[in-house]
């Protein structure tokens, strides 16, 4: 009897240790998902924040393109109003279908490419492009560690328990991946 009592109290021990493990380990995979989602937003800020000088030092030479600056003040003002990683995700996307054209566009003035504020902006965003993609790999990474996790046996049980569920990639926005169109007929 005192043999079967104390075989039945390891066997909780075990159990409780390892429920108390693979909480624990739900809980840091989601906080490192979370943690990199961070990093894509401060890169997403830093982009933001440049956008604006960006359109300021271009504004006068480009009056005809009000267009472009209406849409990148849209897709800003979209990018604050989403509130899950989906919608950030496309409102992210059309900042940089927005910003794509600004680029082309700038591309057809010679005095703009010899501005020394526009190169200065330009470089910085051109950085901040590669922290933004650096950071989304990251974040991918994270989350397929964190749905591996909660779909492995048995941790996906405690998963499931504990109400912890899969979470989303960073995809591209459907049409990322074509190249932004630009009329530069004046009629």
């Amino acid at each position: 009897m005192k043999k079967t009592l104390l075989i039945i109290l390891a066997i909780i021990v075990v159990i409780g240790a390892w429920m108390w493990l693979s909480y624990n380990r739900l809980v840091v995979a989601n906080e490192n998902v979370d943690t990199q989602w961070a990093q894509v937003e401060a890169q997403y800020q830093r982009r933001f924040d440049l956008i604006p000088g960006l359109v300021e030092s271009v504004k006068s030479v480009l009056t005809q393109e009000q267009k472009v600056f209406g849409d990148l003040a849209a897709a800003r003002a979209s990018y604050s109003g989403a509130a899950t990683v989906n919608q950030k995700a496309e409102a992210a996307t059309q900042v940089e279908g927005a910003l794509g054209r600004l680029l082309v566009i700038m591309e057809n003035y010679p005095q703009l490419k010899s501005n020394e504020t526009v190169q200065t902006f330009m470089s910085q965003l051109e950085g901040t492009e590669n922290r933004v993609s650096v950071e989304r790999n990251r974040f991918n990474e994270k989350v397929n560690v964190y749905n591996i996790i909660i779909k492995r046996l048995p941790t996906n049980i405690l998963a499931g328990i504990f109400g912890f569920s899969e979470r989303v990639y960073f995809q591209a926005a459907s049409g990322a991946e074509l190249a932004p169109q630009v009329d530069l007929n004046i009629n």
